[in-house]
Formats: C-alpha cells, sequence, structure tokens
C-alpha cells in the first residue's frame, strides 16, 4: 500500500500522441492494481495515485487505449514508476505504437533470460508475445531461391512498428517527388540531345557533387583509381589475393612476358584478382526494344609497393568450348581500348555491387535478422535488447526497394543492362554462394588474402570497427550468460538462431551459418548480426554518390557488346555507355538514394533505453567511447590522405539500414 508517481513519456514527433484516454495498471509480485483511465497522451504527463494494496516488487506495467469515436495510434516511448518497493525510479520501455483495445505488457528494463526467471513470473508473458508477434511479424516471399522477406508488398502491409515515422516519411517523400519532378523535367531534353564526346556526360554531373566525385571525374581513366576502386572504393567485396593463376585465363601464343610478369607477381604474393564470373550467361536487359549487353569480366592487378594496386590485365568473356580464346586487353594497349576494357569492367562492378554486395548482403541480410527476432526473442530478452535498436526502417526500406527498384518495371527495368529478370538471377546465384564467414570481415578478409594489405584502408575500419562491436557485444552477452551450457540451455536463444538460419535464410547451415554453439561463437554472430546492420550496410551505400555520379566510372547499363580488337575509338566508348536519358536517370537515383540522410542515428547513438541498470549502461557507455576514439582517429589519418576513406567512420554509419 502506499503512493505511486507514474510518469509516461510519449514520442516526440507531432502526431505521436492521442486523444484517446489510456488505462493503466501496476503488476508486482503480490498482486496488481488497477489505476483506471487517467491519462490521454496527448504529449505525456505525470501524475501520482494511492494504490491501496501491497504489490511488493514492480514487475511490469500494463495498458490498454480506449478508443472513443476515433481511434488515434499512440507511440509510447516508456512509463516509469516510484513509489514502494520500486527502490529509487523504474523504467518500462516500450517504443512502440499503442493500437487498438488490446492490452500491452510492459515489462521493467532488466533483461532476462529464461533461466533468470526461476518462478516463471514472467513466462506466459513471454510466450504471448512471441505469439502474438508471429502472427504480424509473417515471413512472406519474393523470388524463388532467394531468402525471405517480411510479408508485404506495400508500407501499409507492413507492423505499425516498422513503417517510416513522420520525420523519416516526409523527407523519403518529398525528395523522391523532387528528384522525380527534376528528372522529368530534364529528361524531356535527353531525347534531344546526345553524348558526343566523353566530356558531354558533364551535362549531367551533378552540381553539389562531392569532392571525391570531382576528383574521379578528373583521374577516371588513370590505372592507378581504377585499381584504388577495389580496395577502397564504392565495392569492396571482390578483391582477393590469387593463389594461383585462374583457369579461365587462357593467354594465346606471343604472351610469354606476360605470363612470366604474373607468375612473378604469384610467387611475390602480389597477384590479384576480380573475377565476375557471377554474371556470365545472364540474360541482358532490353531497353524501349533497344537490348543491352552484360559481361563476366576477369581483373589481374599487382600490388606495387607503394600500395598501389594496378591492372595488368583485363579479359571481358570467360572462354568458351570450340570457340577461340576471348582477347585480353592490356595498358600497352591503344588508350581508348584499354579504357573501354576497364569501363566494362566499371560497368560490371556496378551490377555485383548493387546486387549481391549492397542488396543482398545489406539489406536483405539485414532483414532476415530483423524479422527472425521479431519472431523468436521477447523484449526481455538481452539479445532482442541488444539487436532491436539496429532494426529500424529496414523492413520498411526494403518494401520499398522490392516495389519501386527491383520490381517489375522498376528502375532495374528501366535503365540497368541486368534488369528485367537478370537482376533476380544474380541475386539467386549470389544466394546460393553466401557463405556465413563472407558476412564477418576477420574472416573474409582473411579468405580473401587482404589482411594486412596496408593500402585495403576498408579492411583496416572493417577490422577495427568489428572488433569494437564485438567487444560490445561480448560486454552484453557476458552480464547474462556465465558459461557455455547457459547459452545452449537458452531454448529462445536456439530458436532464433534456427528461425534465421533455417527459415530465413533457407537452410543456410551448409554455408556455416550456425544453429546451436558456445557463447564465444554465439558472440561472434551476434557481432556479425550488427555489423551487417551497420558497417556492410554504409561499406557499401555510403560510396554511390562519389563513385557513381561521374556515369563512365559506373555506368549502370552497356549498349554496345564488348570489344573484340583493339580497334577502338572514342565514339565507340560512347555509344557503349548509356544514353542521356539513361545517365540522368541513374544519376537521378543516386543522387536520391546516396546524399547524407537528414534524419539520421549514427551508431551507438539511439537515445532508446532498452536496458536498466548501471552494469549494461557501462557497457554502452564504453561502445561509444571507443567509436568516438576510432572516429577521431580515421579524421586525422584522412587529412594527410590523397584519397580520404570515411564510409566506416562511425559518426557516418548509420546504426541501422534506413536507406
Amino acid at each position: 500500500m502506499g503512493k505511486y508517481t507514474v510518469r509516461v513519456a510519449t514520442g516526440d514527433l507531432f502526431l505521436a500522441g492521442s486523444p484517446n484516454q489510456v488505462q493503466l495498471w501496476l503488476v508486482g509480485e503480490h498482486g496488481e492494481a488497477d489505476l483506471g483511465k487517467h491519462l490521454r497522451p496527448v504529449w505525456g504527463k505525470e501524475f501520482e495515485i494511492d494504490v491501496p494494496l501491497h504489490l511488493g516488487r514492480l514487475l511490469m506495467v500494463k495498458l490498454r487505449k480506449h478508443n472513443g469515436l476515433l481511434s488515434v495510434d499512440w507511440f509510447c516511448k516508456w512509463i516509469s514508476v516510484q513509489g514502494p518497493g520500486t527502490q529509487g525510479e523504474v523504467f518500462f520501455p516500450c517504443y512502440r505504437w499503442v493500437q487498438g483495445h488490446r492490452i500491452i505488457c510492459l515489462p521493467k528494463g532488466t533483461a532476462r533470460t529464461l533461466s533468470d526467471d526461476p518462478q516463471n513470473l514472467f513466462k506466459k508473458y513471454r510466450e504471448q508475445e512471441l505469439e502474438e508477434r508471429k502472427k504480424v511479424y509473417r515471413w512472406g516471399s519474393w523470388k524463388d531461391g532467394l531468402i525471405l522477406p517480411i510479408a508485404g508488398n506495400r508500407q501499409p502491409d507492413l507492423p505499425r512498428d516498422e513503417r517510416f515515422l513522420e520525420d523519416k516519411d516526409l523527407d523519403f517523400s518529398v525528395s523522391l517527388a523532387k528528384a522525380l519532378k527534376d528528372m522529368a523535367i530534364k529528361g524531356t531534353l535527353d531525347f534531344i540531345n546526345c553524348v558526343k564526346r566523353l566530356e558531354d556526360f558533364k551535362k549531367i554531373f551533378p552540381r553539389g557533387k562531392t569532392a571525391l566525385a570531382e576528383r574521379v571525374h578528373d583521374s577516371w581513366k588513370k590505372d592507378a583509381l581504377f585499381g584504388y576502386q577495389f580496395l577502397n572504393g564504392a565495392n569492396p567485396m571482390l578483391l582477393r589475393r590469387s593463389s594461383r593463376l585462374p583457369a579461365r585465363l587462357v593467354l594465346p601464343p606471343g604472351m610469354e612476358d606476360l605470363k612470366t610478369q604474373l607468375e612473378k607477381e604469384l610467387q611475390a604474393g602480389s597477384l590479384f584478382e576480380v573475377d565476375f564470373s557471377l554474371l556470365d550467361g545472364v540474360k541482358p536487359n532490353v531497353i524501349i526494344f533497344k537490348p543491352q549487353y552484360v559481361a563476366a569480366p576477369l581483373v589481374m592487378l599487382k600490388l606495387q609497393p607503394d600500395g598501389r594496386l594496378l591492372p595488368m590485365v583485363i579479359q571481358l568473356q570467360p572462354p568458351r568450348y570450340g570457340c577461340p580464346p576471348p582477347p585480353l586487353f592490356l595498358p600497352s594497349d591503344p588508350p581508348m581500348a584499354w579504357l573501354l576494357a576497364k569501363t566494362w569492367v566499371r560497368s560490371s562492378d556496378f551490377q555485383l555491387h548493387q546486387l549481391q554486395s549492397h542488396l543482398l548482403k545489406g539489406h536483405l541480410i539485414a532483414e532476415v535478422i530483423a524479422v527472425a527476432t521479431m519472431r523468436s526473442l521477447p523484449s526481455l530478452h538481452p539479445i532482442y535488447k541488444l539487436l532491436i535498436p539496429h532494426f529500424r526502417y529496414t523492413m520498411a526500406i526494403n518494401t520499398l526497394a522490392r516495389s519501386r527498384l527491383v520490381s517489375e518495371g522498376g528502375i532495374f527495368d528501366l535503365v540497368v543492362s541486368t534488369g528485367s529478370g537478370g537482376h533476380v538471377d544474380i541475386l539467386q546465384r549470389a544466394t546460393a554462394c553466401l557463405t556465413y564467414r563472407s558476412l564477418c570481415p576477420p574472416d573474409d578478409l582473411a579468405d580473401r588474402g587482404l589482411l594486412g594489405v596496408k593500402s585495403s584502408l576498408y579492411g583496416q575500419d572493417a577490422i577495427r570497427l568489428w572488433g569494437i562491436i564485438s567487444r560490445y557485444v561480448e560486454g552484453m552477452v557476458g552480464l547474462f550468460y556465465k558459461s557455455d551450457q547457459a547459452v545452449k540451455d537458452d531454448l529462445e536463444l536456439q530458436a532464433w538462431c534456427r528461425e534465421m538460419t533455417e527459415t530465413g535464410l533457407q537452410m543456410a547451415q551448409d554455408r556455416g551459418f550456425p544453429i546451436s554453439e558456445s557463447r564465444a561463437q554465439r558472440c561472434h554472430f551476434v557481432t556479425m548480426c550488427i555489423f551487417t546492420c551497420t558497417g556492410q550496410h554504409a561499406s557499401n551505400h555510403l560510396g554511390q554518390l562519389d563513385w557513381y555520379s561521374w556515369i563512365p566510372n559506373g555506368p549502370c547499363t552497356m549498349r554496345k557488346p564488348p570489344p573484340i580488337s583493339n580497334d577502338v575509338t572514342e565514339k565507340d566508348i560512347v555509344d557503349s555507355l548509356p544514353n542521356l536519358h539513361q545517365a540522368h536517370m541513374q544519376k537521378t537515383v543516386t543522387d536520391f538514394l546516396g546524399r547524407r540522410q537528414p534524419v539520421m542515428v549514427a551508431l551507438g547513438q539511439h537515445e532508446e533505453k532498452y536496458f536498466s541498470g548501471p552494469e549494461p549502461q557501462a557497457v554502452l557507455r564504453q561502445f561509444r567511447e571507443e567509436l568516438a576514439a576510432m572516429d577521431k582517429e580515421i579524421e586525422v589519418r584522412n587529412a594527410v590522405l590523397d584519397l580520404p576513406y570515411e564510409y566506416l567512420r562511425p559518426s557516418m554509419v548509420e546504426n541501422s539500414v534506413t536507406i
């Protein structure tokens, strides 16, 4: 018995409040008290109330929104209670929309595993919450052979908590409308004007271009910049150190010197390759009755002592049985022939970057992690509390991507050489060879032979950021799991892992994805989840504006077949590149998606407090301190670099996949 002070926090946005009455209950060890309809949560409220019962230690708050003539959803951030038996103010995190007329239970912010609840005080709540969530968070299906998405084709189909809030929705809608209007106005002239010289692409080079985009425009023809992009460009995920000369690299008679050079670099450990065989046989798009073209190049490069990565030879297509060996292009070839070969590589890199590295390994994997978590872990679970800040807007942006970007009649079909089905084929192939190790930078960089390559700034920053996230995860997990057996005994945790690996990733355990494991392995897995939702996506998203604003450096399509001789003119290159309309659409989409987001939460800087207690807060504080130190060190490093690398700078890495 006694007086309780209750504080209710409503979301900060204008439409977060509701005029509907809300009824509250306090639930303790010895009973529960109905506080009545004391609340109309327009902006939030604080009130005191006498409770004639001895509740004992508070366990949770229950609430129900009563609908009047008009039902308005309410975004509740948290509720706090102070009174007899609370030992100070107790927080009950919510951070979700309160809808309809059903009762919502908010346990206090202290994370609990099943073993932390020996009296089963929360068992019924955990089971009911997951049962309700599974009805709302349902697995969908997009295309055969792909990992599973959330069910739903449009924003309104998604759970209310996964849709854009009004500030994000307004920014996205207004910016998209402006981009489409600009494209419609200027695009009508694209069918009249034409590109006759490479410099004519400057007509659509954005005014608000970045300093690096300007550098790309000035230096895109140089071999050093061509090689640099495989280390630190928009797609640093394909380069690997050669362990042998590729079988597909057929050297015709007269190229003994090249073979000697390649073998010399191979023996020295300085030979690298980028193989686009995943594109071999992909059906090209047809755009406005005109066929487009796709190649599957192989590039061999050598790492210089000064850190520069320089191309040695380019093969644009793999050899075919019964056909003459495909031509090889060399730096000593006529400049236009060599430039066209490199441009074909850049277009192929555009395809695999957008589909394999960015969409699959960034967006779609993050969505599987999010849906599996919502279906398998109750809000009391420590891993749920650890991961939930990294799912913000991911299902919403992916649903938009499937409905506008890679859908039938979407952007890929309109302007990209792998559109109209080829892009789905690539995604299916990439999914079939997706491995767990490829999502973990220490393993991925080791497998690709890039550990210790000093000019791989992506590699250095990825390893550093992974380590910071790993220590954060280990710190949190160590608070709740004291042994390997504790991890194995957590049935919810095991169900989460199976939901992700067997269902969401479609039986991916044969590609290294775990089902059951030790505490250290579980920490590694959770680190992968957070890195995928943050650093993995950032490293493949943030570079688009820098590297694709100058269209010839990353053409979305090629309109002529790959060359078969060195007899190439500037006109041949121009005729192969996107026409002005295609280039303008690529520029518009790149500007829209690649721009810095005004509604952005940097890695680790989320305001939501899902954990209560000093120990988790100390772990989070240490995480933020390490991120700040890394951010400052990158700033200092970049100040003396000719080409700064910022895509894994913590202040620029978003806390979740939101664009």
